[in-house]
C-alpha cells in the first residue's frame, strides 16, 4: 500500500501518523521524501487497512494499493531511480557503469594484468570468479579463497572494485569484508537462505536473473534481500533459456525496460553469458546501451583460448578497448557518460 501525503504537511505529522499506523495495523512502514511531497510505503498485511479508515485523514492526499506481490523493489514505493555507490563509482546515474574482467581468476599475472587493461580504457569494476558452480563436476570450479586473495592484488594496484560471485551462506562474513560487490549467479538467484543471509548486511548484491526465470520471479528474488534491509541491490540480465540453441542463452533486452517500468533498481546486461560467442558482445553492448541498460558484466581475458573457462565468450583487452571505443559514441546519445581511461 502506497499513502501519498499532502504537501506542506509538517514532519511531526508524519511522524504522528507513521506511529499510529504501525500501532493500529503492525505493518513496516518505509517513508520517501520527494521533491514536492512524502510518500508512505507499507508492508506487511494492509488487508485490514481500508480506505474508510483512513482515506479521509486531513494529512492524507491519497491512498493506492500495490498489485504486485513486491514492494521495496517497486518503483511505487520509490519513484526515483536508485544510485547504487560504491567508492567512488556507482551504478543507476549518469556514468553508465563498465564491469571487465576474466570469468575466473587464474594466476596473480593474469587478474593483475586484465584489470590494468580494463582500467586504462574505462572500466569501472573488476569482475573475476573465485568461486565457479559449474554444469559439469569435472569443470575448473575456481582458485576458491586463493581467487579473492589475489583479486584484492588487483584492486590495490589498480583501484577498481571487486564484482565476485558467492555460492554458499557460509562465505557471507569474509565476502563483505574482501568484496565490493557480491555477485548472485544465476543458479543461485531463488537461493532463499542465502538471499536472507544477503539481506542482512548493508553490501551492494549484483543479482542475475535465473535460467529460466520470469521478470516477477527475479523482482521477487530482489524483495527477499530488501526485506532484511539491505537495499542496494543491482539487477543483471544474462540471457534465459529459451528453445534457441545458436546463443549460450536468449538475451531478454525487453526485460530492461519492464524492469524500469516496474521497479527503482538499476539494471545491467551481460552479453557474454547471454549470448556466448565472443563476436556477438560488442553489438549486444550497443542494444543494452539502446534499450537503457545502467551498464553491462564482459568477460575478458588475454589469452581467451587457452581461459580455463568460457573462452569462447570472452575478448581480448584490444578488443575490449575498441568496445569502449564505440560505446562512447552510444552513451552520449542517450545522455551518459563513460569514465576516461587511468
Amino acid at each position: 500500500m502506497i499513502i501519498v501525503l499532502k504537501r506542506g504537511v509538517r514532519q511531526k505529522d508524519v511522524t504522528n501518523l507513521i506511529s499510529e499506523l504501525v500501532d493500529s495495523y503492525e505493518v513496516q512502514i518505509h517513508p520517501i521524501e520527494g521533491s514536492e511531497c512524502t510518500v508512505l510505503g507499507l508492508v506487511g498485511d494492509t488487508s485490514k487497512i481500508t480506505l474508510e479508515d483512513i482515506g479521509t485523514d486531513e494529512r492524507i492526499h491519497k491512498v493506492m494499493r500495490v498489485k504486485e506481490p513486491f514492494k521495496k523493489a517497486n518503483r511505487a514505493f520509490h519513484p526515483e531511480n536508485s544510485i547504487i555507490r560504491v567508492g567512488e563509482s556507482s551504478i543507476g546515474g549518469d556514468e553508465f557503469a563498465i564491469i571487465a574482467g576474466p570469468c575466473s581468476v587464474e594466476s596473480e599475472n593474469q587478474i593483475t594484468e586484465i584489470a590494468k587493461s580494463v582500467q586504462s580504457v574505462g572500466a569501472t569494476f573488476l569482475r573475476g570468479g573465485a568461486y565457479k558452480p559449474r554444469t559439469s563436476p569435472y569443470a575448473f570450479q575456481g582458485l576458491e579463497e586463493d581467487g579473492l586473495e589475489l583479486l584484492k592484488k588487483a584492486r590495490a594496484v589498480t583501484g577498481l572494485p571487486i564484482v565476485t560471485e558467492i555460492m554458499y551462506p557460509e562465505t557471507i562474513e569474509k565476502f563483505v569484508k574482501d568484496v565490493d560487490v557480491i555477485q548472485v549467479g544465476a543458479r543461485n538467484m531463488q537461493n532463499f537462505a542465502l538471499l536472507k543471509e544477503l539481506g542482512k548486511t548493508d553490501k551492494p548484491i549484483l543479482l542475475k536473473r535465473g535460467l529460466s526465470a520470469t521478470i516477477e520471479e527475479w523482482l521477487m528474488a530482489a524483495e527477499y534481500i530488501m526485506a532484511g534491509g539491505n537495499e542496494n541491490v543491482i539487477l543483471c540480465e544474462r540471457g534465459i533459456r529459451t528453445f534457441e540453441t545458436y546463443t549460450r542463452n536468449t538475451l531478454d533486452l525487453s526485460a530492461v525496460q519492464a524492469v524500469k517500468k516496474m521497479s527503482h533498481l538499476p539494471v545491467i546486461v551481460d552479453p557474454s553469458h547471454a549470448t556466448g560467442l565472443n563476436y556477438m558482445i560488442e553489438p549486444m553492448c550497443m542494444a543494452a546501451i539502446a534499450a537503457g541498460a545502467d551498464g553491462v558484466i564482459i568477460e575478458v581475458h588475454n589469452n581467451p583460448a587457452k581461459a580455463l573457462c568460457d573462452g569462447p565468450q570472452s575478448i581480448t583487452p584490444d578488443r575490449f578497448a575498441k568496445a569502449v571505443d564505440k560505446m562512447r559514441k552510444y552513451v552520449e546519445i542517450e545522455g551518459r557518460t563513460i569514465r576516461r581511461g587511468q
